[in-house]
């Protein structure tokens, strides 16, 4: 794809805004920083990785990482700022993540120990990792405040700070994971992936796309239970005094 063709697809871009001009949606704005902001930030991406492929030096690749990482925890923190210390709980949880899977693909010989393979696979596993955290503090922040007489009354019966909270942390754990399982029960029949597709629109052979993409599903299916679980067990102690009562929102 040219450059020239690639900026003939901005007229994708152009619908929505004249629709959200029309209609009076508000959406002009944002949708022109956000366009510019991808094309901007993909491009310097894409010129860091080659550099990065090219000089096939193992302290890029962790730099890459670090980025990704510190990036996520950067934009996943702001749904969880009520919560004290939720900074360090997001990067413990997006490394023991990354950890994890990369353990996996390279100790079980699945992918190659390049930059090739574990960068574009790390951006996923992060990414996703990220999303699924958003999620679940939306959720959970939301539980807590709804369930609030329901979790002091539990204490005040002798509960643990854990059994208060438990039905919360679990309606917040399943809520958030839903999307990631949802869509893996529909995948193939409602949409192709985009990794699968653009593999295929490369010229790969169909059906070794189809495995590769398979592989991703199964990581992110991981990536979405370990994240919201271990950001649910890190974040609640928190809502709790060394009393085992509930603190006041201004408190937490």
């Amino acid at each position: 794809m040219s450059y020239a063709t690639l900026a003939l697809s901005l007229v994708f871009v152009l619908i929505p805004i004249l629709l959200s001009k029309t209609l009076k949606l508000g959406l002009e704005k944002d949708t022109i920083i956000a366009t510019i902001r991808s094309i901007v930030q993909l491009l310097i991406v894409g010129m860091i990785l080659k550099f990065v492929f090219t000089s096939k030096s193992f302290i890029f690749i962790v730099l890459m990482l670090l980025l990704m990482i510190s990036a996520a925890t950067q934009n996943a923190r702001k749904k969880g700022k009520a919560i004290k210390g939720m900074t360090w709980k997001l990067v413990v949880t997006f490394v023991a993540v990354e950890v994890l899977t990369q353990s996996i693909l390279i100790g079980f010989h699945i992918i190659r120990p390049t930059a090739q393979y574990i960068i574009p696979i790390s951006g996923m596993v992060v990414g996703n990792s990220m999303v699924l955290a958003i999620l679940f503090l939306n959720r959970f922040t939301a539980e807590v405040e709804a369930r609030q007489d329901e979790t002091e009354l539990i204490l005040s019966l002798g509960g643990t700070p854990k059994q208060a909270i438990q039905a919360s942390l679990i309606s917040s754990i399943k809520a958030s994971t839903i999307p990631t399982i949802e869509s893996q029960k529909t995948i193939g029949l409602v949409q192709l992936p985009g990794m699968m597709s653009g593999q295929i629109i490369a010229g790969a052979d169909p059906v070794q796309a189809v495995q590769f993409q398979l592989l991703i599903l199964f990581l992110l299916l991981t990536t979405a239970v370990v994240t919201s679980i271990m950001i649910g067990f890190l974040s609640y102690p928190a809502l709790f005094n060394k009393r085992m009562q509930m603190m006041k929102q201004k408190e937490i």
